[in-house]
């Protein structure tokens, strides 16, 4: 499949792209992240850790203050909106070609970080966990990350099951698409995440994957994240600091098939291993 350029509308209808492909660079401002251990968890590492992403090439900043990954325990608001707000705001003045996105479930954080200068809002909860949440959507339009996750990370991972997965997500996207409709979000704001080990199994995320051009039939963009998730442990053992390779082959095989979204930790070998795949695909 060749790549085709895509662009995605985001907050006072700013337009990102058109071009074959995206990286979102991952910049974790907590104490618990599975994948840094909380290296960047304060907010001067964090803007650093940005800057350092940006240079690598990155072309949206996905900033969180809270960590999503399967038991994590939650944050209060104002420790997310302490953690996160001067980041967001920071590289948002940086000039560093990149766009900013919050990732996040609270409406006041989104609504903070929206004024603070994040153009895009990355929300795992689709708008479920805080029924304010939708409200900030309508109000801002910002760029918007539709997550599907099965229950909430505290027991998304407690015997996860679908009739189909790939079907039921399918509906969900259907089912939320609708009420973003409603509410006056445009549909091009819009980009789809199947959410990798948000509530699935390993089988369920190799099923994601092996039919994840049947995502692209709903006509909006395709978001991934599957940079060193616990299913390559699963596929092939790997502990966190072993799956950059695995990575990289499921990054090239995605966006092969039509992803051109890719949420990353290590941007630079995402950038090499997507112009590779636009040159050759």
């Amino acid at each position: 499949m060749t790549m085709i350029d895509t662009t995605w509308t985001l907050k006072g209808g700013k337009v990102l792209g058109p071009a074959p492909f995206f990286i979102a660079g991952v910049v974790n401002v907590t104490p618990d992240s599975f994948y840094d251990g909380g290296a960047h968890g304060d907010t001067l590492s964090g803007i650093a850790h940005g800057v350092e992403l940006a240079r690598q090439g990155a072309d949206i900043l996905d900033v969180g203050g809270e960590s999503t990954r399967p038991y994590a325990d939650s944050v209060s608001e104002a420790e997310e909106l302490e953690r996160v707000i001067p980041v967001v705001k920071a590289l948002a003045e940086a000039d560093s070609g990149c766009v900013v996105s919050v990732d996040t479930y609270k409406a006041k954080v989104a609504a903070e970080a929206l004024d603070a200068g994040a153009d895009i809002l990355n929300d795992v909860s689709a708008f479920r966990y805080d029924p304010e949440l939708l409200d900030i959507i309508a109000q801002y339009k910002p760029g918007y990350v539709l997550m599907h996750s099965l229950g909430r990370p505290e027991d998304m991972q407690d015997a996860p099951a679908y009739s189909n997965v790939v079907e039921d997500i399918i509906a969900f996207f259907d089912e939320r698409l609708e009420i973003l409709d409603k509410a006056g979000l445009p549909m091009d704001h819009v980009v789809l995440d199947p959410g990798i080990g948000f509530g699935k199994s390993l089988e369920h995320n190799l099923t994601i994957l092996r039919e994840i051009e049947r995502f692209e039939s709903m006509g909006l963009p395709l978001y991934m994240g599957l940079s060193n998730k616990s299913l390559w442990h699963g596929l092939l053992g790997l502990e966190v600091d072993e799956r950059q390779n695995a990575t990289q082959v499921a990054t090239a095989l995605t966006a092969a098939k039509g992803v051109p979204i890719h949420r990353v930790h290590d941007v630079e070998l995402a950038r090499q291993t997507l112009t590779i795949v636009r040159e050759l695909a």
